[in-house]
């Protein structure tokens, strides 16, 4: 049985694996479950243990983790979606299920779908092709950045509130109930942006994303925990990405967020880090020479371009509507929930969907024997 934990913390002196996946969230671990039996050493390296620390709000399209094979980590799922304005609320009834799940169970179990090796070490930077860590230096041929939105591997980085990031907060109090993902979009609660509530089981996650970086969410959280008389415990936070980016610079593959992967609007991200990372891992099992597969997954990322800006343009015109009309348009759009629903799901469809996605994400072959962890 392989090890989930990076085993010892003993110096990474000339390591060496033939595809190396820095960050071992939802990209770096479907990076390495679409190379599972490819015959290539992978070495997965994150600063934490897999599945320690959540990344993320941990709500994703429940076809994407059932086409996974992650149904076990679902906590609930949830049919509908409520969006509520200072002027009245809308139910929306959708033909598919969010799902609430536990981000280290999930992690966990996308990890046993791999055969790589998996060490705990905080990525530094790199020159060419070998990464700079605080236990050493690794080197690999292939190397992929799936460390979120600092965009480590790439020396054009960016640092916010100077960049197109967002930034949500939220708490995990004791709660029971809900059959709906619960949407606030009120400018006294948060000017440019959205409060949620997402029923996960035995607790709920509350929060609030801002799509300006520079606009605090704390207290607009505590605010939203407070109306919904609940405890404003557990606190957990993180930066997103609300434009795209390059998915391959200077001989590296970048996934997730570290390209800017999630979506802006919604901030949908988790689907997105798996459709790419799948894509990229693919690509690169193909054994096509490196620079060949490098800008055929930069041409899989750049396809999505109209998406992303659609999502980008309502993200800046929604903020700017009179809230009564924001109201009115959401209400005269309610007949149409099930059909926009549809077409969000199939803008980045589970596997077995749309046929330029399915090759890139069709289940790994059979795996050849699990390697130790380093």
């Amino acid at each position: 049985m392989r090890r989930r934990t990076g085993g010892p913390r003993t110096p990474l002196a000339d390591e060496r694996a033939d595809v190396l996946v820095c960050g071992a969230s939802f990209a770096g671990l479907a990076v390495a479950r679409a190379l599972a039996g490819s015959g290539r050493d992978v070495l997965l390296l994150d600063r934490y243990e897999i599945g320690e620390r959540a990344t993320s709000a941990c709500a994703a399209p429940a076809p994407w983790l059932h086409a996974l094979g992650l149904s076990a980590a679902i906590r609930q799922e949830l049919g509908a979606m409520t969006f509520s304005t200072p002027h009245g609320s809308v139910r929306y009834e959708m033909p598919w299920r969010w799902a609430a799940f536990d981000y280290r169970h999930l992690c966990e179990l996308l990890y046993e779908q791999t055969d790589a090796r998996f060490a705990i070490a905080k990525v530094n930077g790199r020159t060419g092709t070998t990464v700079h860590t605080d236990r050493g230096d690794v080197t690999a041929p292939v190397l992929v950045d799936a460390l979120g939105w600092r965009r480590v591997l790439d020396a054009n980085g960016f640092q916010p509130p100077d960049a197109p990031l967002s930034r949500g907060l939220e708490v995990h109090p004791d709660a029971r109930g809900g059959d709906a993902l619960d949407v606030w979009i009120e400018r006294p609660l948060v000017r440019q942006g959205y409060g949620w509530r997402v029923p996960a089981g035995d607790h709920a996650r509350i929060g609030v994303g801002s799509y300006e970086p520079r606009h605090h969410v704390k207290e607009p959280t505590r605010d939203l925990a407070r109306r919904l008389d609940a405890d404003a415990v557990r606190w957990q936070g993180n930066w997103f990405p609300h434009r795209l980016r390059s998915a391959a610079a200077d001989g590296v593959f970048f996934a997730g967020d570290s390209a800017g992967h999630c979506l802006p609007l919604s901030g949908d991200g988790i689907r997105t880090a798996f459709h790419f990372g799948l894509a990229a891992g693919r690509g690169i099992a193909r054994g096509n020479p490196r620079a060949q597969a490098l800008a055929d997954y930069a041409a899989f990322s750049a396809r999505h371009a109209r998406l992303y800006g659609f999502a980008l343009a309502l993200q800046r015109a929604i903020p700017r509507l009179p809230p009564r009309a924001l109201t009115v348009a959401l209400r005269a759009l309610r007949p149409q929930s099930e059909r926009m629903f549809a077409w969000y799901l199939a803008q980045v469809p589970p596997p077995g969907g749309r046929a330029d996605f399915a090759a890139a994400a069709a289940p790994p072959p059979a795996r050849r024997a699990p390697s130790r962890a380093a």
